[in-house]
């Protein structure tokens, strides 16, 4: 007697299959996260950040990936919010289980986050976050290995060519600090403060505000009336654009010379006219003045159309972009996903990787996580609604 072989069967040993299939492939990936904000006043720092990411990401895995395994990346938007930073950090390391994470803009977050990533042994780069303490947290000897690395400009670098433009090369013996409320802005008012002494100097007036602040008046008499020649920021776009037009309504115009973030497409949209001649410390300006820049910023602007076919935070995605490859280049050499292998290959990375900022020769060692060194960043300055290198 033959058993009739149910139809059904088939179609469910087959999805099964499917499952597994589906299972292994996802398995198969290397995953990383990329945490920042995409919504809010620091967008335009977050997306282009992820943009940069997602750009090299693509790029790596077309050339095959790493390790002969597809890059995927798990984005999350941390809102600028330090706890939200905190459960993204969790729900990354915890539910997604990434074997790095790149991002975070603001220091704040990057503060309250990154010691989740220390304690699971998982390599963090910050690629845009600039507080001077972001990489100094975990240090020997309470901290054998440091997992927190940083590929951007940090405010301590920052605050000295802030100064030296102001006090050398414009003269200026007076000048005022205005900064944001944040961990960024009063961290790097610390920094700016620190480079003035430098220089033999105080500021004659130092103001805060907080983020969504639109009215700058009381800030800017005061500042006014202790004769600032220079108003030396510490804050994000739409704050900046505020200080700016503040100024312009009450018929006082002194120069804004600040941190990178005056490069920030919400300021220079915002502040206009009024944000023309503002100066700022860049990684990367949008010019393509190699052939590695024209293509990153063809590719950039044919991926994602930004308006006026201007990246909303060049140095956001550049940063971006070069940490992609340097975190690659850094697991190819582990071999291996181990959190402590790839931070071994951060600290002894013996490929050279050309990014649009610079190369990246021996950027890291064991006791210097900071790829961006003095000498690379250049000063820029809004003109016509573009940043363009200062003379």
């Amino acid at each position: 007697m033959h058993m009739i072989k149910p139809r059904w069967i088939k179609p469910v040993v087959s999805a099964s299959l499917l499952a597994l299939a589906l299972s292994a492939q996802a398995a198969d990936t290397i995953k990383i996260g990329v945490s920042g904000p995409y919504s809010g006043g620091s967008s335009p720092m977050g997306v282009s950040m992820r943009d940069g990411v997602k750009l090299a990401a693509d790029e790596i895995n077309k050339a095959g990936g790493i390790l002969g395994r597809k890059i995927q990346l798990i984005e999350r938007d941390d809102e600028a919010k330090n706890e939200r930073g905190v459960q993204v950090a969790q729900e990354l390391i915890n539910r997604e289980h990434v074997v790095a994470t790149m991002g975070f803009i603001n220091t704040g977050v990057a503060l309250a986050a990154t010691r989740f990533y220390q304690e699971a042994k998982i390599p963090v780069i910050d690629n845009v976050a600039t507080g001077s303490l972001v990489t100094k947290q975990f240090l020997p000897p309470k901290y054998p290995k440091n997992y927190v690395f940083r590929i951007a400009a940090n405010d301590t670098i920052q605050s000295h060519m802030i100064v030296e433009e102001a006090v050398v090369k414009r003269k200026f013996t007076k000048v005022a600090i205005l900064a944001d409320s944040t961990n960024y802005g009063q961290l790097g008012r610390q920094d700016l403060e620190k480079a003035l002494d430098e220089r033999g100097m105080k500021p004659v007036d130092e103001e805060k505000f907080n983020i969504k602040d639109t009215d700058m008046t009381s800030q800017l008499l005061k500042a006014k009336a202790a004769g600032a020649q220079a108003i030396l920021t510490y804050a994000i776009g739409p704050e900046l654009a505020q200080v700016a037009n503040g100024m312009d309504k009450l018929g006082w115009k002194v120069p804004m010379i600040g941190s990178w973030t005056l490069s920030m497409a919400n300021f220079i949209d915002n502040a206009g006219k009024n944000g023309e001649g503002a100066l700022m410390p860049q990684t990367f300006i949008q010019d393509p003045d190699t052939p590695k820049r024209k293509a990153f910023i063809d590719a950039y602007i044919k991926a994602y159309h930004p308006s006026h076919n201007r990246i909303p935070s060049p140095v956001s995605a550049a940063q971006g972009y070069d940490s992609m490859y340097v975190l690659a280049a850094a697991i190819k050499q582990a071999g291996s996903t181990d959190g402590d292998k790839i931070l071994a290959a951060l600290e002894n990375l013996n490929t050279k990787v050309e990014g649009v900022v610079t190369t990246y020769d021996h950027p890291f060692s064991s006791t210097d996580h900071e790829a961006i060194k003095i000498g690379t960043p250049v000063m820029g300055v809004v003109k016509n609604g573009h940043v363009v290198h200062a003379n």
